[in-house]
């Protein structure tokens, strides 16, 4: 039986959900669940809730999309249906789903997942109604690699190399990028993509969101980073064009503005749309390209149109054009980045991700107004309870999971 309605498995959560501050009963702090009286006022920030258009979110805290390469065909599975139902149960403002492709042949991998049918909106929409049933917003990255699709998962690197050929599910004769340049001397060297071809992806793109509306999604966001699709449109290092998409600032973000324009035309308009850009490529100027690439001043001028088009927060990552970068990575290395594009482009929103590990570092981010969400990666997959930890390192009582209510750290034991 395929069960499509969460509700039809567990109770909805009661109040905000999980992750929301509430203040501790007497009856709690009696049993020693908690320490301290009352939350703090202000709250972290945080805990504190965040108000997109239509939406809001109970706290700062995103579960960034991160490639799990376990789809078939582009369709989810149970896997991920217990995947993202871990970060709903424990408390996480917003949870991203992976890079999904817009069509077949812009996977990543061979294993990534899709929404370029209408049959692919079932599975997505029962893993919508369990976020929405903890009170958890949910979004869906959408995406197209270019240039670096139909390569191999990553734990199957080793046995296939990171190529995926015909034999192991891949395509390598329909990669596509802006031009026929690979990412390196092992990759696949794609074909240039027409003005009919931009055109269609474009609509893909529309087609995909039309799609994540229906299957409930709270957030559509566009991947224009890490060296795919929409990233190699603005990087001269793999955009050589000379026609209307290439060459000058202008043409090079044509792509990403106008794929913005065609998704927000088709998105309700009370609904975020993100976009994650790489904000800087971090490659060292050559004589070929005097500015090494996509530059952060770049960044800051393209959110400035982005915000005309109706998009609502820039995710900003860095890097993922070239093997040439030079990543000085430490920890919240990235978080300069959002603070740029917040600074610089009013009436935008940023999130920083990258290296942000730590409740003290989350919450220095937002409430230091560095960025207003915080984008919580690997630390997620090692410690899905992040937020209900930091939380109580934060001094503030979350809400907890009503099943898992009995679990809290204790000052004190008891039987109750």
């Amino acid at each position: 039986m395929t069960i499509i309605d969460a509700h039809n498995f567990f109770q909805e959560q009661k109040g905000l959900g999980p992750g929301a501050a509430v203040q501790p009963t007497a009856s709690e702090i009696k049993q020693g669940f908690t320490t301290i009286k009352s939350n703090p006022d202000p709250l972290p920030k945080l805990f504190q809730p965040l108000n997109i258009r239509g939406l809001t979110l109970k706290n700062r805290a995103v579960v960034s999309p991160m490639c799990m390469y376990s789809g078939t065909d582009g369709f989810a599975n149970d896997f991920h249906l217990a995947h993202i139902g871990q970060y709903a149960l424990r408390g996480l403002g917003l949870i991203i789903m992976e890079a999904t492709s817009v069509v077949p042949e812009g996977r990543i991998s061979p294993n990534c997942l899709g929404l370029w049918k209408d049959e692919h909106i079932e599975k997505l929409t029962q893993i919508v109604n369990l976020a929405h049933a903890n009170k958890s917003a949910i979004g869906i990255q959408l995406a197209h690699a270019g240039r670096k699709s139909s390569t191999t998962a990553l734990w199957l690197i080793k046995e296939r190399g990171s190529n995926a050929d015909a034999q192991n599910g891949g395509w390598p004769d329909n990669v596509v990028g802006p031009s026929a340049v690979p990412y390196n001397n092992g990759s696949w060297t794609p074909k240039e993509l027409s003005i009919g071809d931009i055109k269609n992806i474009q609509q893909s793109f529309a087609d995909a969101a039309v799609r994540a509306n229906k299957a409930g999604f709270d957030v559509v966001e566009l991947h224009g980073a890490h060296g795919y699709l929409l990233h190699e449109f603005l990087s001269p290092i793999s955009n050589k064009r000379t026609d209307e998409y290439g060459g000058s600032f202008e043409n090079r973000t044509r792509m990403v503005v106008e794929t913005a324009r065609a998704v927000r035309k088709v998105w309700p308009k009370e609904k975020p749309l993100f976009v994650r850009l790489s904000i800087t490529d971090w490659v060292e100027p050559s004589d070929e390209i005097p500015t090494g690439g996509w530059t952060e001043e770049e960044s800051i001028e393209l959110a400035k149109l982005l915000v005309k088009e109706g998009v609502d927060l820039i995710d900003c990552s860095t890097s993922g054009s070239s093997p040439k970068q030079q990543i000085p990575l430490s920890p919240g290395y990235q978080i300069p980045f959002a603070t740029a594009i917040k600074k610089n482009v009013p009436g935008i929103l940023s999130g920083a991700v990258g290296l942000i590990t730590e409740a003290k570092q989350a919450n220095d981010a937002v409430e230091g107004d560095k960025a207003d969400l915080v984008f919580l990666g690997r630390v997620l997959l090692r410690n899905p309870n992040f937020v209900l930890d930091a939380a109580t390192q934060l001094g503030v009582f979350p809400q907890y999971p009503h099943q898992y209510e009995r679990g809290r750290n204790k000052s004190t034991f008891t039987f109750v």
